[in-house]
C-alpha cells in the first residue's frame, strides 16, 4: 500500500465519517481528522465518542491527532432545535427535518482555511447516497473547490467517496471497527443515544439493513 498524500476528513462522531477516516488511512492516505464545533446541543457527547473511536484505531493507520476548530453558530441559529435541544426531530420525521442550514458550507469554509495553512489539498466528507440536500451534491463540492482555488490560490479537491453507498454499505465496510464508539444521536441522554430521535432511527435501520448486531447503548430500547 503506497501513500496517496495528505487528506483532511471532516468528522462528526457518526459511523459514516468514522469509517471514512479508517478507510482512507487503509488506502494509504495520511489522514487529518477535523471536527468543527458549532455549539450544538449534542456536541460534547459526540466529540467524546469520536475521541474514543479514533483512539481505538489500529496503530499502523497513519492518522494524525484530531483537529478541533470552533465556529459558534448560536448567534445565527438562535432558538433552532439543534442549539436549544428542544423539539428535536423524532423517528417519525422526514430527513428534511434534520437539515442544518449552511452546514457543509460552514464546515468546508473553516476546514479549508486550515488546509491552506497546512498545505493540504484534498478534503473529504462522508456524504451518502440519496442525501437530499443541495450542499451535499457533486456540483456543490466541485464549485466549492473551484472557488477556493480562485479566492485563495490553493488547489483543493473536495471528495465524497461514499456518495454511491448507503449507510448499511458503510457499516458493513466498518464491521471490524469499534462502531460502538461512534455517535449519531441529536438528543443524547446521559451520554448515550436517546433511541427516539431521527438519527437514532436511521442508525437502527442501518444496522438492521446490514444484518449486523447493533452495539449501540440506547436510553430507550
Amino acid at each position: 500500500m503506497s501513500a496517496t498524500g495528505q487528506l483532511a476528513v471532516l468528522v462528526s462522531g457518526g459511523a459514516d465519517s468514522a469509517v471514512l477516516v479508517a478507510d482512507r488511512a487503509r488506502q494509504g492516505w495520511i489522514v487529518h481528522p477535523i471536527y468543527v464545533q458549532f455549539g450544538l446541543s449534542w456536541e460534547p457527547t459526540e466529540e467524546a465518542h469520536l475521541r474514543r473511536f479514533l483512539d481505538s484505531l489500529p496503530t499502523e493507520l497513519d492518522t494524525h491527532p484530531l483537529v478541533v476548530l470552533a465556529l459558534p453558530i448560536a448567534d445565527v441559529y438562535g432558538a433552532h432545535w439543534s442549539v436549544s435541544g428542544t423539539d428535536v426531530p423524532d423517528a417519525s420525521t422526514p430527513d428534511a427535518a434534520v437539515f442544518l442550514p449552511g452546514r457543509n458550507l460552514l464546515l468546508l469554509s473553516k476546514a479549508t482555511v486550515w488546509c491552506v495553512l497546512n498545505g493540504v489539498e484534498t478534503i473529504a466528507l462522508a456524504t451518502l447516497k440519496g442525501n437530499p440536500f443541495a450542499d451535499s451534491s457533486a456540483d456543490f463540492f466541485a464549485s466549492f473547490g473551484a472557488m477556493v482555488e480562485r479566492g485563495l490560490e490553493h488547489r483543493l479537491s473536495v471528495l465524497a467517496p461514499f456518495a454511491d453507498m448507503t449507510k448499511s454499505d458503510v457499516l458493513e465496510m466498518g464491521r471490524d471497527l469499534a462502531l460502538e464508539y461512534t455517535f449519531s444521536c441529536i438528543a443524547p441522554v446521559a451520554g448515550r443515544h436517546c433511541g427516539r430521535c431521527n438519527k437514532c432511527h436511521e442508525r437502527r435501520e442501518g444496522f438492521a439493513a446490514a444484518r449486523m448486531r447493533d452495539p449501540t447503548a440506547y436510553a430507550v430500547a
